[in-house]
């Protein structure tokens, strides 16, 4: 008798356990009227429900690995290349470690959003073009025998009432690792900003994933701004992450809804852990590559930490024809879909690339500042089929060359034969070309043509012009950024220094972001 009441109770634990892990399972997608869906999985994993447990204590976080760029003398190679970037999100990340007292990892340090991060005094577009071009020279802070060139872009400020209308879905990660506050209560929170700014002629739908991917709002005019937020605060985490089905239906949802000479963008808001269906960061390449020629753009927002995948993101936002952003506070949130609205979601100009065309009888060697992972082949500048970084309505883009002067002794060069075949001009050099240090090109397409246009722009020197404060503190930037990645160009290492050139080249700060900065920096130093 003893041993039937002890199995009937073993059978009915058993019960409850198959019970309680199937709802589990299910949760995220019985929790909505999911109006489409993707399943992936006919049969009952009864393994998924554990997945995302894991040590609170366990950092799973993933960069892509950056490898340093180094000198390149301009007798062998005078041209360097490369895409736009007007990412930010490697700062807000740095920003995140810094304020909880975390160890920053070299491939974190993206020293090209660092300095993007910031807003710079660049005058406005007045011709054609949706963009100004400004350059400016002076001596490198960190190394006296070097000088740092700064390249800045301008982008066309539009008014938002002049935006056409906006095609957009919310790419929504609901799987279990998004349970954390810094992620999707955090995200939910941000979504209701950008909400705030839709227009009637504007449309929202909502796609979610986890385990499987679903539609839990079908397009919605901007003036429903009620029912978009009900959608939004119904939304909770539980299940594995599909991310690779659910961005298929968010840019099926897209294209079927297609707003001619329209914003049409998906905005995918996750911490980047897929695990479920395409995961990797080549599949998920492969994936957007072929997305992107629906003429739909994406926006990647990243929240949380602790098994935060920066590196899927960027692939995600640089094949994409999109950007990409981290979240970790609401101030940030108000910055990226409130302050900077439309040069997150409104794209001006496309497939921007840069090229620049050193003066050998100025410059004996060069190297770009960051850009690690955005290089192209000088080839690639003129040709229209290879994509590159897109410039947003307003945005500035700003990139430091550190240069080697003609006839400086340095240890960065090393020696290197002479050439046969090619010819020594540089009496013709410096007559022709005497006060030129640089020529850029620039090429971009607009946002609807698949052509290109180039611009030129040369940059003399000019050894009387003051430097700006701009100047300095993007100049501050760079170097604290090499100083986290421990780059081997830097001769003084004193923070000290850093945080007063900082502090001295701060000029309008209206938001206060350079003032944080320096902050962040003296905080710092006292844990490290």
């Amino acid at each position: 008798m003893k041993t039937k009441t002890i199995k009937k109770i073993g059978f009915i634990l058993l019960g409850l356990f198959f019970l309680v892990i199937s709802s589990c399972n299910q949760y995220a997608t019985r929790k909505y009227n999911v109006h489409e869906s993707i399943v992936l999985e006919e049969s009952v994993d009864f393994t998924q429900g554990f997945e995302n447990l894991k040590d609170s204590n366990e950092n799973d976080e993933a960069y892509k690995e950056i490898i340093e760029n180094t000198f390149k003398r301009v007798s062998l190679a005078p041209l360097s290349t490369f895409s736009i970037d007007v990412d930010k999100a490697s700062y807000s990340n740095i920003r995140r470690m810094i304020n909880n007292g975390q160890e920053i990892p070299a491939d974190a340090v993206k020293i090209e959003e660092m300095i993007n991060y910031f807003k710079y005094d660049y005058q406005q577009p007045v011709d054609k073009h949706p963009f100004a071009i400004h350059t400016e020279s002076g001596s490198t802070p960190w190394n006296e025998e070097t000088q740092l060139v700064k390249i800045g872009i301008k982008g066309k400020e539009i008014p938002a009432e002049s935006f056409p209308a906006s095609n957009l879905v919310f790419l929504i990660d609901v799987s279990g690792s998004m349970n954390d506050m810094n992620k999707l209560p955090l995200l939910q929170k941000a979504f209701k900003l950008l909400v705030s700014q839709l227009r009637a002629k504007d449309k929202v739908s909502i796609v979610v994933y986890a385990g499987a991917a679903g539609v839990v709002l079908k397009p919605t005019s901007g003036k429903n701004k009620e029912k978009i937020i009900e959608a939004l605060d119904d939304l909770q985490a539980g299940g594995s992450t599909a991310g690779g089905e659910g961005i298929k239906l968010a840019y099926k949802i897209a294209e079927e809804h297609f707003i001619k000479n329209g914003n049409n963008r998906v905005i995918l808001a996750t911490d980047g852990d897929f695990n479920v269906g395409v995961s990797s960061d080549a599949g998920m390449k492969e994936l957007i590559e072929e997305k992107r020629e629906s003429g739909v753009f994406l926006t990647c927002l990243g929240f949380g930490m602790g098994n935060y995948k920066d590196s899927k993101l960027e692939t995600l936002a640089d094949t994409g024809n999109g950007n990409h952003a981290y979240i970790d506070t609401m101030q940030e949130a108000q910055r990226v879909l409130g302050t900077e609205f439309g040069g997150t979601l409104y794209t001006i100009a496309k497939d921007v690339k840069i090229q620049v065309e050193f003066n050998p009888a100025k410059v004996q060697a060069y190297r770009l500042i960051g850009y690690e992972n955005r290089l192209l082949n000088d080839e690639d500048f003129i040709d229209d089929t290879k994509d590159a970084g897109e410039l947003g309505s307003g945005h500035t883009v700003t990139a430091l060359y550190e240069v080697i002067p003609t006839g400086v002794q340095s240890t960065y060069l090393k020696e290197v034969s002479d050439l046969k075949y090619s010819e020594k001009n540089e009496g013709v050099e410096k007559a022709k070309y005497g006060d030129e240090l640089l020529t850029v090109k620039f090429r971009y397409k607009k946002p609807k043509e698949d052509q290109s246009m180039e611009m030129v722009h040369i940059h003399k020197t000019d050894t009387e012009k003051q430097i700006s404060n701009d100047f300095q503190f993007a100049a501050s930037v760079a170097w604290y950024g090499m100083k986290l990645r421990n780059s081997q160009y830097i001769q003084n290492q004193s923070i000290e220094d850093i945080i007063k050139l900082a502090k001295n080249s701060r000029g309008n700060d209206e938001q206060g972001y350079r003032a944080e900065f320096v902050r962040l920096m003296s905080s710092y130093e006292k844990v490290e």
